[in-house]
């Protein structure tokens, strides 16, 4: 069998590189990470970035401002009322609203990018190298949001379960 002359041999090394490259690309392409400024903080787990409108922090669930039955969920892992998780809402809303507002943050997506409601789904990292989502479950701020799977899910889990055990944030 006659072997290829060297030039076809680096052209199809190319094709193959190319090809290749592609491939890792496309299979990486939900892991694409956008820049922005925080110009709202709606809640603990849902604000607005400059040119990308509301993201949602993937893979977690912060209390909400009224009472709702994601409420006994919140209980059910260890918070006392919901009396508590109202305060504990306000509390972090104004935490958020002193770390990010006017600062910018690298999103990084989720798969798929975004949710129902058309909002992003994304890993919030803030100028330090810290991610939000990571540093909200360790200070007790927020619970793993289940529902789903997700890529840091299983990260996440030990993060609230430590939470929970050192009684910090909500669970107090």
């Amino acid at each position: 069998m006659r072997m290829l002359p060297r030039h076809a041999r680096v052209g199809l090394s190319i094709v193959l590189l190319a090809f290749l490259l592609c491939s890792l690309c496309g299979a990486a392409a939900y892991k694409q990470q956008l820049r922005g400024q925080v110009s709202w903080v709606y809640d603990g787990d849902t604000i607005k970035v400059d040119g990308y409108g509301v993201v949602r922090l993937v893979g977690i669930d912060c209390p909400e401002k009224k009472n709702s039955r994601r409420d006994r969920d919140f209980i059910r892992l260890g918070a006392r009322s919901a009396a508590q998780l109202r305060r504990s809402e306000r509390d972090t809303r104004h935490h958020l609203i002193r770390t990010l507002k006017g600062r910018q943050v690298r999103l990084e997506l989720e798969d798929p990018p975004r949710d129902k409601y058309d909002r992003l789904l994304a890993y919030v990292w803030l100028e330090d190298g810290t991610m939000l989502n990571r540093e909200l479950l360790r200070q007790g701020r927020a619970r793993v949001y289940r529902y789903f799977d997700f890529a840091h899910k299983q990260e996440f889990l030990k993060l609230e379960a430590e939470s929970i055990r050192s009684q910090r944030g909500m669970w107090e």
